[in-house]
């Protein structure tokens, strides 16, 4: 698993979002990890983008209910991500095993991505989740939305 982790001014790490804090406090005190590192290119980015998909995520809820051999089928953060992607047209298309096509999310890995290009998939992202779900939720533009995950970002800080 993948998290953002920010230096603070003690010289320590710090999570950057609720998954990357949920990931740290699973860890026992003293326990180590081993970690490959790579410099995010800019972590305001990288919580602007979850904060969008963590606001939209929270309010939607699947039509039906559905089950899958008599259990219920649960609601999926990271599904609901990769979904968001794609109908906001960031995707490949490849062959599963059974050789029906399917569509892959593209990688929204900030740290491979360049500050102009995540502008462009962010705004296609937030317009998605804008017209599917939060419209609906009573967010009355995007541009509301925006407000709200700006306000997000400043209490998250």
């Amino acid at each position: 698993m993948d998290i953002m982790l920010v230096k603070t001014p003690g010289g320590a790490l710090a999570p950057v979002d609720a998954e990357a804090r949920e990931m740290v406090d699973k860890l026992k005190l003293g326990q180590g990890i081993q970690a490959s590192v790579r410099r995010a290119r800019n972590v305001r980015f990288h919580r602007k983008g979850m904060a969008l998909f963590r606001l939209a995520y929270d309010v939607w809820e699947p039509l039906t209910p559905l089950e899958y051999k008599g259990l219920p089928v649960a609601k999926d953060f990271e599904r609901f991500r990769k979904d968001m992607t794609i109908l906001a047209g960031f995707y490949k298309a490849v062959y599963n095993a059974r050789g029906e096509v399917r569509l892959e999310a593209e990688s929204l890995r900030f740290s491979s991505m360049s500050e102009e290009r995540f502008e462009e998939v962010f705004n296609a992202v937030l317009n998605v989740v804008w017209s599917r779900v939060l419209k609906a939720a009573g967010y009355a533009s995007v541009e509301d939305v925006e407000e709200v995950i700006e306000e997000l970002l400043r209490f998250d800080q």
